[in-house]
């Protein structure tokens, strides 16, 4: 089996979860004790949440106090986002580390776990284009729209888990090398943010 055929179904089910009580606030039941499993599990739980709060916060009626509570939350939920992929990126070279480089081996754009970052990520767009296509009070021109954007997002997937599964073949087969670096990001730090230092 390979790394995505484990991974997909565990972003389903996170979604599906998240769909029992479709709310921002409900508890996340991680059903993984460890491993990376649970790191993927817990990835697209925080991906899901925040698909959520970004919909809200495009209310054109919300109240700007709480549209200021949810941005600070979308915030810290991308550091997490951030931090996890990191963990995910660890378990990679862990995984791989000890393998030795073929001469010609070349280094990737981006690292494994930030492909499958985007891969959680598509499985939401994919599970709300569906919700498009099968609602009953829409349009039949909007169903046939998003009929036709949903076999995009399927074709992508198939695309970009095949690139995942082919990137990690290379790296364990010495023909791609692995390099990890941290994200920095700097507004989050009170040590390098301007507006939090210079006050």
């Amino acid at each position: 089996m390979t790394f995505t055929e484990r991974a997909r179904p565990i972003f389903e089910q996170v979604i599906l979860d998240y769909h029992k009580t479709d709310h921002v606030d409900t508890a996340m039941n991680n059903p993984y004790a460890d491993g990376i499993e649970a790191d993927l599990y817990r990835k697209c739980w925080i991906d899901t949440v925040q698909w959520h709060l970004e919909d809200i916060i495009r209310d054109p009626q919300i109240d700007p106090v709480e549209a200021l509570a949810i941005k600070r939350r979308i915030d810290k939920s991308n550091q997490d986002r951030t931090d996890l992929v990191e963990t995910i990126d660890s378990y990679f070279f862990t995984k791989y580390h000890g393998v030795p480089c073929l001469p010609q081996a070349t280094i990737n754009t981006e690292s494994p776990a930030w492909a499958v970052d985007r891969l959680s990520i598509l499985a939401l767009k994919i599970y709300h284009m569906r919700e498009q296509v099968e609602r009953p009070d829409a349009s039949e021109a909007h169903r046939a729209t998003c009929q036709q954007k949903l076999n995009v997002l399927l074709e992508q997937q198939t695309d970009l888990s095949t690139a995942i599964d082919q990137l990690l073949a290379d790296i364990e087969a010495g023909r791609k090398w692995m390099k990890v670096y941290k994200q920095m990001k700097m507004y989050n730090d009170p040590e390098t943010n301007p507006v939090l230092y210079q006050k």
